[in-house]
């Protein structure tokens, strides 16, 4: 059945009569253009690095064609949340062959508030080993502020507010797209609203975004949203929060009022969006989860001498303590990577405990006198996670990085999280449909970052396309072993070029870093 939309991309197709002269069309496909509405079947033509036809069109030439019977076009997945900063410099990783293998054309870097500094030098360097995928940059405040000031929980001086502000302000005039924050990590714990609302009004100048892991998402979830709305309105600048969730099983429940609360903003002509990745736990570094910022100021060094103080150490033992019982840390948390002991990796942390034959608080002291660990937290409900997804201002991100195959045992997002919201949410289990799934993952991410001709399968456009099928795309990385990839894309085009042919990757670094001007 002919939906609205074909009609109205056959009809504008048929006013130009001309044949076009592509060099590969996909012929009989169900296209998804991104907007988020029904699919249709049609043919997709590509020359050089552009799309040239979507719905019906007549060809001149001898294009290589594609059958695309039972297969899906769609514009290739962009990632607004990656840790992919220094992987994608590497390399092993730049390739990013386990977002490539889910269909992912273009990844955003500079999340939570970390990542590179100096922005026209990441750019060259990106560009100078070549990348697998598109990148996008932010302003990374913790690490800026660091650059600055520190790991110091105090208020920067005059002095250092002015260089904070320049940082950004060259930042952006280098092509970042906006300002990120990590009001979860030191030292952006430490920053008042005041601090990130003087830079974003910077970013805004550049008419850039603001995006934030914020202070709190599990009890201070609501008062973290709050504060997130009024930077954007005291900045004048569109808000996005990283990985909406409401983490911990106390809060679980939350998600509706947190959704309440930013659909309330947005009513009012606030621009607000979200985030998110589809799975029922978490990531982060251990001392994140269980040591309370005011305890990490400084160094590793400076958190050991509070720990041996007769006063403080014990003071902090118990907020530990009081942090892995609120977690139920034992079950619930496991360890990815941790250099010091390999053979932990994978396990609980009561495992490790019992293992070490003592308890979970002494298990995590000692983690971190060896150096800090990596770990996996199982720490959200699955009605909250299908009701935050089905939000229309929610895109998918993955929150991961750019890996290879190792001994270590990350969050399986960084290889799962797009064939796991579109094979298994909305395929499968249908808790969402495929047009709101797809476009999760491309139109919206575009609208949201204010992306040009890119995000949707539009004649003009950059040929960033994914081909998939829809029987097979699936993510085969799970928590136990999550260094595997996601099958089911049979064709990627980034930036015109076949990344991946018939299944197989073609070994081409293809993206582009994307200035923000």
């Amino acid at each position: 059945m002919w939906t609205a939309t074909a009609f109205l991309l056959l009809a504008q197709v048929s006013a130009n009569d001309q044949p076009i002269q592509p060099d590969l069309v996909i012929r009989g496909a169900m296209i998804y253009d991104g907007a988020g509405q029904a699919g249709y079947k049609g043919d997709l033509a590509i020359r050089g690095d552009r799309i040239v036809g979507v719905g019906a069109f007549s060809v001149a030439g001898k294009p290589r064609e594609i059958d695309g019977s039972g297969l899906i076009v769609c514009p290739g997945f962009i990632d607004l949340h990656t840790h992919s900063d220094v992987p994608l410099t590497v390399p092993a990783t730049k390739a990013n062959l386990c977002y490539l293998m889910q269909g992912v054309t273009t990844v955003v870097t500079g999340n939570c508030g970390a990542g590179p500094v100096n922005v026209a030098d990441y750019f060259k360097k990106l560009e100078a080993g070549g990348i697998g995928s598109n990148v996008i940059h932010q302003v990374p405040h913790n690490d800026f502020r660091k650059t600055v000031m520190g790991n110091v929980n105090r208020a920067p001086t005059a002095e250092e507010m002015k260089r904070l502000e320049d940082l950004v302000d060259q930042a952006m005039k280098d092509g970042a797209w906006g300002l990120s924050t990590g009001l979860y990590y030191t030292p952006g714990s430490y920053a008042t609203t005041a601090e990130i609302i003087a830079l974003a009004k910077v970013a805004a100048r550049h008419h850039g975004f603001y995006a934030s892991h914020m202070r709190d998402e599990g009890a201070g979830l609501l008062a973290s949203i709050t504060e997130t709305l009024t930077i954007g309105r005291e900045a004048a600048i569109p808000v996005h929060i990283s990985h909406l969730k409401s983490f911990g099983p106390r809060n679980w429940g939350k998600a509706a009022d947190a959704i309440a609360l930013i659909n309330q903003a947005r009513t009012k002509g606030q621009v607000v969006s979200a985030d998110q990745y589809p799975y029922v736990a978490s990531s982060t570094s251990l001392a994140a989860e269980v040591i309370a910022p005011k305890f990490r100021e400084g160094s590793a060094k400076d958190f050991q001498a509070r720990l041996d103080d007769p006063d403080q150490g014990p003071v902090v033992r118990q907020s530990i303590q009081e942090r892995i019982t609120s977690l139920d840390a034992g079950p619930n948390v496991h360890i990815a990577t941790y250099k010091s002991h390999p053979a932990w990796q994978g396990k609980t942390l009561g495992a490790v405990a019992a293992e070490s034959k003592t308890d979970l608080l002494n298990t995590v002291l000692d983690i971190e006198r060896h150096g800090g660990a990596q770990v996996v937290n199982f720490s959200m409900s699955p009605e909250d996670v299908s009701l935050i997804m089905k939000q229309p201002f929610v895109a998918t991100a993955s929150d991961g990085s750019s890996q290879v195959p190792s001994d270590t045992v990350p969050h399986p997002r960084s290889y799962g999280c797009f064939a796991r919201k579109i094979g298994r949410y909305a395929i499968e289990d249908k808790i969402i449909t495929l047009e709101h799934s797809i476009r999760s993952a491309s139109g919206l991410p575009a609208d949201i970052l204010k992306l040009p001709e890119r995000g949707y399968l539009k004649s003009g456009y950059h040929a960033d396309v994914v081909v998939f099928d829809p029987k097979t795309f699936r993510d085969r990385a799970t928590f136990e072993k999550p260094h595997q990839h996601a099958t089911g894309v049979r064709y990627l085009f980034v930036n015109g070029k076949l990344a991946i042919d018939d299944g197989k990757y073609q070994n081409v670094l293809a993206g582009k870093v994307l200035r923000h001007e």
